[in-house]
C-alpha cells in the first residue's frame, strides 16, 4: 500500500504546484493594477485577490476549509491575530481564515521569489529579523495599520515549529504591539496544515480537511509593557493546550538534521 501511496502523493503534489502557479498567474495582472492604489486601498485589494486565489486553489486540490468557533469572531473588529506556523500551506490558509482586509507579518526573504514575491510585498508587512532597524520599522507599520482599523496577523513562533511540542517558543513582538496599541489578541489555530502539507517536503501533500479554530479573544486592558512575558505565556499555554485537545498536527518525533 505504501509503495502505491508514494507515487500518488508525488503526482498530487505536482498537480497542486501546477494549479498553485496557474491560479497565481491568473490573478497577477489584477495585483499589478491594485498596487497603484497605495498601501491601504491597494493592499486591501490585493488581500481580496489572494482570498480568491486560495478559494480557487483549495477547490482544485480537494482541500475543504472548516471553521470551528470556540467563541464568536467579530470580523469587523481590529485584532492582533496570532496563529501557529507549521506548513508552507499557511499562506493559503490565512486568507481562508480571515475574510476581512488584514495584514500578515512575513519574512522579507519570501519577497524575492519571482511573481509570488510581488504579490507578497503588496499583501503583507515584511520584516528582516536580522536587522533591529528593520524590525522597528515593521512595528511602526503595524501600529499605523491598527490605527486605521486594520487587523494584523503574526506567527509569534517566527518560523516553522520543528520541535516535537505543539508550539515553538514565541517572540515578543506581537504581544508588545498588542499592549502598546491596546488591541486584543485573537489566537487562531491552523489545526490540519501539517497533515495536508508537512514542512519537511513539498511532495508530501494530501487532500482533505483544513480546520481553523477561533479561540476567545484576550483583552489587554490593564497590561503594561512590563507584562509582555505574562501575556505571551498566557497565549502560548492556551494555544498549546488547544492543539492537543483538537488533535492538531505537528511533528511528533525528532527531525534528523545533518
Amino acid at each position: 500500500m505504501k509503495l502505491l501511496r508514494r507515487p500518488l502523493q508525488w503526482i498530487y503534489s505536482i498537480y497542486a504546484f501546477i494549479t498553485f502557479v496557474a491560479v497565481m498567474l491568473l490573478i497577477f495582472p489584477f495585483v499589478i493594477i491594485a498596487s497603484f492604489f497605495g498601501r491601504i486601498k491597494g493592499g486591501n485589494m490585493v488581500i481580496r485577490l489572494c482570498m480568491l486565489w486560495a478559494d480557487i486553489w483549495f477547490f482544485l486540490i480537494f482541500i475543504w476549509h472548516q471553521k470551528i468557533y470556540e467563541a464568536p469572531h467579530d470580523h469587523n473588529k481590529s485584532y492582533i491575530l496570532v496563529s501557529n506556523h507549521i506548513s508552507y500551506l499557511d499562506a493559503a490558509i490565512l486568507v481562508k481564515a480571515f475574510r476581512k482586509p488584514f495584514r500578515p507579518l512575513g519574512k522579507v526573504e519570501m519577497s524575492k521569489v519571482p511573481i509570488f514575491g510581488f504579490i507578497y510585498r503588496n499583501a503583507i508587512v515584511t520584516v528582516d529579523r536580522s536587522s533591529a532597524t528593520n524590525r522597528a520599522n515593521s512595528v511602526r507599520v503595524l501600529k499605523s495599520l491598527i490605527s486605521k482599523g486594520i487587523s494584523v496577523m503574526v506567527f509569534p513562533e517566527g518560523t516553522f515549529n520543528m520541535t516535537t511540542e505543539p508550539m515553538n517558543e514565541f517572540y515578543d513582538g506581537a504581544f508588545r504591539v498588542a499592549i502598546e496599541t491596546q488591541t486584543p489578541v485573537k489566537p487562531v489555530l491552523f489545526l490540519d496544515a501539517y497533515y495536508r502539507m508537512p514542512y519537511e517536503s513539498l511532495f508530501h501533500m494530501n487532500p482533505g480537511r483544513s480546520r481553523v479554530l477561533y479561540l476567545e479573544e484576550i483583552p489587554v486592558d490593564g497590561y503594561t509593557t512590563g507584562d509582555i512575558g505574562l501575556l505571551k505565556e498566557r497565549v502560548f499555554i492556551l494555544m498549546g493546550q488547544k492543539m492537543k485537545e483538537y488533535n492538531g498536527g505537528w511533528r511528533k518525533t525528532p527531525l534528523n538534521l545533518p
